[in-house]
């Protein structure tokens, strides 16, 4: 619970003794309370966002398996443009080196980060070196959408792969051409957004619901005993910063965002056709309905045989004589489930698991649920 002495107006003070005796009701008398949320889990502050940074570089350094040059023609026009940076003139000259890659840098900056602080970068090969292990990455500007610096990365590339080759036979494991430079980035420019100056902002939800969107205007204008906080739409909710508030609307945030809200849902159903995952949210209802799975298994084995002649005969040739062996299984022990109206979440799984259905089966029967309007929830396909 927020400190009284963070508050700067008697204002508030109140407001909080308020709020504390209505949790302590709460906690009272409900035993749900620890499915409820804070609202800074739930939502954003709108304006206070990451930004994405790109940058080309050269990683030095490689045993052997960076870019061939004569296939990447970008990285030996990089490497004569940094040598000739440094001094170095190598134009016009045959230069066959396996130690040097082109890469691609990119970093999250994110919010309110300061001038000389440090990110993390992450490096991805471009041309076709085999692996980056052992190299490091020359001095490489990271620019926003804007095209502006704003951060520069240099560093030891750390790699979670690696790969084994001999003559005949090879071993890749994880991706060795992708790394990561902790803390290799400095930034050089921050991104301006004087957040204590506004008077208003607005909290995007993470998941917008109505429900929830009020809920959290009920709880701010609950703890502070005034309308400051307004649901906009299903997705935002408007936080004003009261008239007789001493503090700024920083201060504002950070006494609201410990307030316990319940999150409300849709029901919906996420489904992910290529690695058969199901997601069913708790709110998923079916109505009435009736369920029959069975498979059609089709197996043909292929068994050729090859017949020759008999040894010193006239006649004959040596054939090969097909075989083939086909078996189908159209499902003996097919079930029927009765599902009643308004069954569970927990009591739909039951029941299709008893059935003994499979997940990517389970799949079809919950679109041909949705179909005859028996699931009282959207599916979506990921």
């Amino acid at each position: 619970m927020t400190d009284v002495r963070y508050l700067k107006s008697d204002y508030l003070r109140k407001s909080i003794l308020l709020w504390m005796l209505c949790i302590c009701l709460t906690v009272a008398s409900s035993p749900c309370l620890a499915k409820t949320s804070r609202i800074k889990d739930i939502v954003n502050i709108e304006g206070v966002r990451s930004n994405q940074l790109v940058g080309y570089g050269l990683v030095v350094g490689l045993n052997g398996t960076g870019d061939g040059l004569n296939n990447s023609p970008f990285t030996e026009q990089s490497l004569i443009a940094m040598l000739e940076r440094l001094g170095v003139n190598v134009r016009g000259q045959n230069m066959n080196t396996g130690n040097v890659a082109a890469v691609m840098v990119t970093a999250t900056l994110p919010p309110f980060k300061n001038q000389g602080s440090q990110i993390d970068v992450n490096v991805s090969a471009l041309g076709d070196a085999s692996s980056l292990q052992g190299g490091t990455l020359m001095v490489t500007p990271l620019m926003g959408a804007d095209g502006e610096v704003y951060a520069v990365a240099q560093g030891e590339v750390n790699i979670a792969g690696f790969t084994i080759e001999g003559e005949a036979a090879s071993i890749t494991q994880n991706i060795p051409t992708t790394g990561r430079i902790p803390n290799g980035g400095i930034v050089e420019r921050e991104i301006n957004f004087e957040l204590e100056d506004l008077q208003q902002v607005r909290l995007a939800l993470r998941n917008p619901d109505f429900t929830t969107a009020r809920r959290i205007a009920d709880a701010i204008n609950g703890f502070t005993t005034s309308g400051i906080a307004s649901a906009e739409n299903s997705a935002s909710v408007v936080l004003k910063r009261p008239t007789d508030y001493d503090g700024s609307i920083v201060e504002l945030i950070t006494d609201i965002e410990q307030l316990p809200i319940q999150p409300d849902q849709i029901a919906k159903v996420v489904i992910s056709e290529r690695s058969g995952v199901i997601v069913m949210g708790a709110n998923v209802r079916v109505s009435n309905v009736a369920i029959a799975q069975g498979n059609l298994t089709l197996k043909i084995n292929e068994t050729p045989q090859v017949s020759q002649a008999n040894p010193f005969a006239d006649q004959g040739e040596t054939v090969i004589v097909p075989r083939t062996d086909v078996s189908a299984n159209v499902g003996d022990d097919v079930k029927l489930a009765v599902l009643d109206t308004g069954v569970t979440l927990q009591e739909l799984v039951t029941g299709l698991n008893k059935l003994g259905v499979k997940p990517r089966d389970i799949i079809t029967i919950l679109h041909a649920i949705k179909a005859a309007g028996a699931l009282q929830a959207d599916i979506e396909v990921m």
